[in-house]
Parts: C-alpha cells; sequence; structure tokens
C-alpha cells in the first residue's frame, strides 16, 4: 500500500514515517506543508493520503477541500488535535474520509488504514499509455515507438517515463521526481535526474521533431 504522509513535526513525522514503513509494512512518502502535499497527491498513485491538519503554507483541510473540488477520490484520513464536534465536521464536509485524534495509538492509525484500503476508493492506474507516438505497457513494462519497434530502457528510465506520461501536462518538480523514483530518503542530487532525461531523450525523441519532455526552467519537467 502507497501512503503519502503530510506532517510538518519532524518528530512526529520521522515517528510515524518509521511506524508506518516497518511495523505497517507500508512504503511512505512523507512531506511537510499542505502545497508540497497537494502536488504530491496529484504527481503519483497513492492508495491513502494521511493530511496533518494544522500544517504549512496549506493546511489539512484546504488540502483536501481542493482536492475533492479537483475531482481526486482517493482515501483521505485527517489528523488533529481539534476534537470538537464542529470540527469533525468541518474535515468530513472538506472531504476526509476519516478523522483520528491527537494523541492516538499506532495500532488504531494502522485499523483505520486497513478499513480504509478495503473500501477501494481509487481507480486502477491504466496498463497502456499512448501518447504522441509512444506506448508504454506498464504490465510488460515495454516501451514502443509508432506501435511497432521497441524502445529498450533501463529500470530508472522507464519508471521516469512512466511517472512523465502519467502526468502527461503536468509539470513535475525535481524534489517529486526524485522521491519517486530515487526514494525520499535517498542522498542523490538532482544530477542524475538530467542525466536521466537526457537518455530518455535520446531514446524516444524523433529526429527533427520537439522534444516529448519539456524542461520548465527552475521547476522541473513537462511530458507533452
Amino acid at each position: 500500500m502507497n501512503i503519502l504522509l503530510a506532517e510538518d513535526d519532524p518528530r512526529f513525522g520521522r515517528l510515524f514515517t518509521h511506524l508506518l514503513k516497518n511495523k505497517g509494512k507500508y512504503k511512505v512518502d512523507w512531506v511537510t506543508n499542505g502545497e508540497d502535499a497537494y502536488n504530491y497527491a496529484l504527481a503519483a498513485h497513492y492508495d491513502i493520503l494521511i493530511l496533518d491538519w494544522m500544517m504549512p503554507v496549506k493546511d489539512g483541510v484546504q488540502v483536501c477541500r481542493r482536492l475533492r473540488k479537483e475531482g481526486y477520490n482517493g482515501a483521505i484520513l485527517l489528523l488533529t488535535a481539534k476534537d470538537s464536534v464542529l470540527d469533525r465536521v468541518e474535515g468530513l464536509d472538506a472531504g476526509a474520509d476519516d478523522y483520528l485524534i491527537k494523541p492516538f495509538e499506532f495500532d488504531e492509525l494502522n485499523a483505520r488504514l486497513r478499513a480504509l484500503s478495503r473500501r477501494n476508493f481509487a481507480p486502477l492506474l491504466e496498463e497502456i499509455i499512448h501518447i504522441d507516438n509512444i506506448t508504454i505497457n506498464r504490465t510488460s513494462r515495454t516501451v514502443h515507438r509508432k506501435g511497432q519497434e521497441e524502445i529498450q530502457l533501463t529500470q530508472r528510465e522507464f519508471q521516469l517515463l512512466d511517472l512523465l506520461m502519467q502526468n502527461k501536462g503536468k509539470v513535475l518538480t525535481r524534489e517529486v521526481i526524485l522521491d519517486r523514483i530515487w526514494g525520499y530518503d535517498t542522498e542523490v542530487t538532482s544530477n542524475p535526474i538530467d542525466a536521466t532525461i537526457k537518455l530518455l531523450r535520446k531514446k524516444i525523441d524523433t529526429v527533427g521533431e520537439n522534444t516529448l519532455i519539456q524542461n520548465i526552467r527552475g521547476v522541473g519537467f513537462r511530458f507533452d
């Protein structure tokens, strides 16, 4: 199960991430503000979003409300110290599927995550994506140009192309790409992204035509 944890308190963030990965056996991405939570939620597939209510830039309720307004249908769990009925109503009305009041035991959080996962909110990702003259098959992990010749990609190249094509037309920041492909805890700099993008372009672009992967200066990359 893939989980996005949005928690600005570094102590709780590290603790939750450790418990979710080691005790819950989940794959976890951890961000520390609402804006990153919003961007990550749109840039990748998560089974459940865990949003702390009180976060900088955008709070959890604002993120939840914005995602629902834009059609996001994945499971969302709000974490907060606010325990009044009005607070719970506000969170649920914003689109949260469940609400957990701090402090809580990890076993309760784990049980709520299992319950949410059984409700199967998120749609399955498309197994075959066709954009322009590139076709990617996520089951066989193959890539073809114009439905004919297969393009040989390394694992990193395939993962990066898959991520970009899933999010066609959206700008993915370098931070999001590093996290999704190399891992949130990695010590890798952004240099491998540029190197992998360069190799990808050589393999998927057609001579004489515009590159499919656009560099958005100072931000990241977009597949067009």
